[in-house]
């Protein structure tokens, strides 16, 4: 089974993540932002990665620190559970629709991060939720999962339906490209023989 537990402790935060690549999509999630929660039952449900998910950081202040301290965890438990990469698909893109908004998301699982985040919102919050926090998430999940990462909301208008897209689009993408090619048998998809680094 390809899977990781990861637990992060700072001043600000305390969080535990789990993940199994090869699930069924199922998620146990409670970060105390009710709306980040939403999402991320999206990214497992979605990608069929199961991820556990249990936060607690200083949302009395903001939720800045506990949606970026989770995308951290995420990203490294994600990366753990990859391993070498041998025989993974590795490149993987989605266009995701989802009522008025279409979204596309491209990634390379190549331990060589990058974010590439076009996306605008017409508020600055949904609900509670500052919606600037979307793209430190991703980035900070991008960043320590080793992923290059490039979404794009193409048209929209609702700002829950771009999220919504935004997380399903990168589900849809990561569950195809970590998924095992049985063509590639137990190769590194490379031709430098491995991947990141």
């Amino acid at each position: 089974m390809r899977s990781a537990t990861i637990s992060r402790t700072t001043k600000e935060t305390r969080i535990q993540v789990e993940v199994t690549l090869d699930g069924t999509g199922a998620y146990d999630v409670a970060t105390g932002v009710g709306f980040f929660d939403h999402m991320l039952e999206q990214l497992a449900r979605h990608s069929l990665i199961d991820i556990t998910v249990r936060a607690e950081g200083d949302t009395h202040i903001d939720f800045h620190h506990t949606v970026e301290d989770t995308g951290i965890a995420l990203g490294q438990a994600i990366r753990q559970a990859l391993g070498d990469m041998a025989g993974i698909t590795r490149y993987a893109d989605t266009h995701l629709a989802m009522d008025e908004a279409l979204t596309r998301c491209a990634l390379d699982v190549s331990g060589r991060p990058f974010l590439v985040w076009q996306v605008e919102f017409s508020r600055p919050k949904i609900g509670e939720f500052d919606t600037e926090l979307f793209e430190e998430f991703f980035r900070a999940f991008a960043m320590n999962a080793g992923i290059t990462l490039h979404i794009a909301n193409l048209y929209g208008s609702n700002c829950h339906h771009i999220a919504e897209t935004c997380f399903k689009a990168v589900a849809r993408s990561l569950r195809k490209a970590v998924e095992i090619d049985p063509r590639q048998g137990s190769r590194i998809p490379t031709t430098k023989g491995q991947l990141g680094g």
